[in-house]
């Protein structure tokens, strides 16, 4: 008579290898899906904004510091119609209604404005040249980015940095026939209310604000 015992003890080591074997790809498949499950709800519960950020000199929310929106911070996904920012309530009501006009058509060609910046306090523009004064090195320097509060067209309420950049390039094509007008080449974010741009076009670029008359003082 033959013994079987060998055999069935190797029977019994190839279930057991099989079932060791079944349980770790259990595991792994398990770890899988609760990693991918964790990712999927750390991306859900980021909310995503609005992309509005312009070229780099551009000052933006993050700028801040101690001053908030009442100073003219603003916050993302800003867009011309948001009366209840201050940076937009407070520009000039002319130039505030040619952005309104303008950006209603833009709508028409799938295109957003966001207000990246518009009116400051005299603090807000203030702190915003210190700090450019400290990343570029010298007052000269920082002047071809920023302007004093007292001479600044966003202290004034009548100049807005708007993006992103399908947003400038559209004003770029369009803004004359709303009197909207780039006015330094360094800054094509940066529009005032020209009105008379609708009949003649805008004006001649300055090369960035030193070359400004209205800086001068």
């Amino acid at each position: 008579m033959t013994d079987s015992r060998p055999a069935r003890a190797a029977a019994r080591r190839t279930r057991s290898t099989i079932l060791a074997a079944v349980m770790f790809v259990t595991a792994a498949v398990v770890g899988v899906l609760l990693i991918c499950r964790s990712l999927a709800s750390s991306s859900s519960s980021s909310p995503s904004t609005p992309s509005t950020a312009s070229p780099i000199d551009t000052p933006h929310g993050d700028h801040h510091g101690a001053l908030g929106e009442a100073d003219g911070a603003v916050p993302d996904g800003v867009t011309v119609f948001d009366d209840e920012i201050p940076a937009v309530a407070n520009l000039d009501p002319d130039l505030l209604g040619a952005l309104r006009q303008a950006a209603t058509g833009a709508a028409d060609d799938d295109v957003k404005f966001y207000v990246n910046s518009g009116w400051r306090s005299p603090e807000y523009q203030n702190q915003l040249l210190r700090e450019a004064v400290s990343k570029y090195g010298s007052e000269e320097e920082a002047a071809r980015w920023v302007a004093t509060a007292d001479t600044s067209p966003h202290v004034s309420g009548v100049a807005v940095d708007i993006g992103p950049s399908d947003a400038t390039a559209w004003l770029s094509g369009h803004g004359a026939e709303y009197g909207l007008c780039q006015i330094y080449r360094n800054e094509p974010w940066h529009y005032e209310l020209r009105p008379q741009a609708i009949d003649r076009g805008c004006p001649p670029l300055y090369a960035d604000p030193t070359h400004d008359p209205r800086m001068q003082q």
